[in-house]
């Protein structure tokens, strides 16, 4: 367990940080796999933690006037779907983001932190890779510039150096006669890793292919790109023979295993039968600004927790202080803890529920500075000095909430245990998208289980509650 939590107000003094500690320091911006990884056991050799989501700045997504599109270190997945350049830019790397995790995950995981882990079946990588994506990696001694395909040397093995952070992540914004496409192969539409994913990207000149990039995930100890394949469609005409073509060789390269979620032989015929669907799903596709993809940031996304002029360094002495659902708390005894586990032990909160521990099931979504997250996965620490609303702050004067009237007019309700992280879900949903779709609910509790199967129920429950006024 870690004994000491850095709160840092700027990457110089981060870096400063991680020269001291080199060796038991680690960096976190989300910390969706690291928290977990912990909690697990693993890392034990961790006993400080850098935590550089609260520099200002850090989460911008920008465009140079070189026409490079900037994501910065702690610009979430939710960040990019919301993000006009990558919705028109990088269409691939918008799909790959949106099917990251849930909305609560994507509300704290990074970018950066995705390529951080180097799993090969992580989602922005491929797309990443297909953009042909360069990192910016800073240390005291300067700037490195690392070609994203160059940047992984194995299965969670990258080449960021001991004192090294990522500081960007930039790539060429896609022209007009640019496509791409991102697919993933999963066990279930939401929460699902990768048993195959690809990001292909074609660029055409009258009506030939001039440029062609397809990367491919968890097929091989690494995401890669297949030269072959992209070979085979260079100034040729675009048609379904040629990309069956592409296809097989692109599945010829594959190397992958055979695990839990699917053989070696499935992933490798697979992957042929996805990367063809991928180039014809590009030339397909129409960029452009998506109107209001679902993210739970409610109205409109609240910024992070203040700091104070210099960074924090707390330990297992230190007082925590919270506002929880507009009331002041000071903790002693929460260093270590989970958000979840101080809220429920330390505020006597019992309504956030934990249902698996590991963010599957939102059964302990909760707001932190207003956006849906997993109380679970985020250390008690990191909401020094933030503001968290659970399920008991939906209703301060006790009269219950519409989507809490609606859940009970509608028999949502069950064994009622997954019960108030899908009202946590569906009121800050309603927030954002006053009259959602069915596919927009379906989007906005994707991240919730219920493990009694009462989903027409609760669906129906949040068009109710659309329908009624405050």
């Amino acid at each position: 367990m870690y004994e000491k939590y850095f709160i840092v107000n700027s990457l110089t003094d981060a870096i400063l940080l991680k020269e001291k500690y080199a060796e038991s320091s680690k960096f976190l911006a989300g910390g969706t796999d690291l928290v977990l990884e912990m909690e697990r056991g693993l890392h034990s050799e961790i006993k400080q933690i850098i935590d550089i989501s609260r520099v200002s700045g850090l989460d911008e997504i920008w465009m140079d006037d070189q026409l490079y599109i900037h994501i910065g270190p702690t610009a979430t997945h939710s960040a990019c779907l919301k993000s006009s350049l990558i919705q028109e830019f990088a269409h691939c790397l918008f799909q790959a983001c949106e099917q990251v995790g849930s909305p609560q995950i994507r509300n704290r995981g990074t970018v950066a932190g995705n390529i951080a882990t180097a799993s090969p079946a992580n989602d922005t990588i491929s797309a990443l890779m297909a953009l042909d994506a360069k990192v910016e990696l800073l240390s005291s001694t300067g700037k490195r510039i690392v070609e994203v395909s160059k940047f992984f040397m194995g299965v969670r093995k990258t080449s960021v150096q001991k004192y090294e952070v990522i500081s960007d992540i930039y790539f060429k914004a896609l022209k007009k006669n640019e496509y791409s496409c991102f697919i993933k192969v999963g066990l279930r539409n939401a929460q699902a890793i990768s048993i195959l994913n690809c990001a292909v990207l074609l660029g055409i000149s009258d009506n030939k292919i001039i440029k062609s990039r397809i990367a491919l995930g968890a097929v091989g100890p690494t995401v890669f790109r297949s030269a072959e394949a992209e070979a085979s469609l260079i100034n040729q005409i675009a048609s379904d023979e040629l990309f069956e073509k592409a296809g097989e060789l692109a599945g010829n390269s594959a190397n992958p295993i055979s695990d839990i979620r699917a053989s070696d032989e499935y992933r490798s015929k697979m992957i042929s039968v996805h990367v063809k669907r991928a180039l014809h799903q590009a030339l397909e596709s129409e960029n452009g600004q998506i109107e209001n993809p679902v993210v739970l940031w409610g109205k409109e996304r609240s910024a992070n927790a203040p700091l104070t002029e210099n960074s924090i360094e707390l330990d297992s002495n230190s007082t925590l202080n919270i506002s929880i659902n507009n009331k002041e708390y000071s903790f002693s005894g929460g260093f270590g803890k989970n958000l979840l586990d101080l809220i429920r032990e330390n505020a006597i909160l019992t309504g956030s529920k934990e249902g698996c521990g590991e963010g599957e099931c939102g059964a302990c979504t909760v707001y932190m500075d207003g956006v849906a997250v997993l109380a679970c996965l985020i250390p008690a620490v990191r909401a020094h000095n933030s503001k968290i609303t659970t399920i008991e702050g939906l209703s301060p004067k006790n009269e219950l909430n519409k989507v809490q009237q609606s859940f009970i007019d509608e028999g949502a309700v069950q064994c009622g245990y997954c019960t108030p992280g899908f009202v946590m879900s569906a009121v800050k949903l309603l927030e954002e998208i006053p009259n959602p779709s069915v596919n927009e609910i379906k989007i906005g509790i994707s991240g919730n289980l219920c493990r009694c199967t009462g989903y027409y129920k609760i669906i129906s429950a949040i068009e109710l509650a659309a329908k009624e006024k405050e």
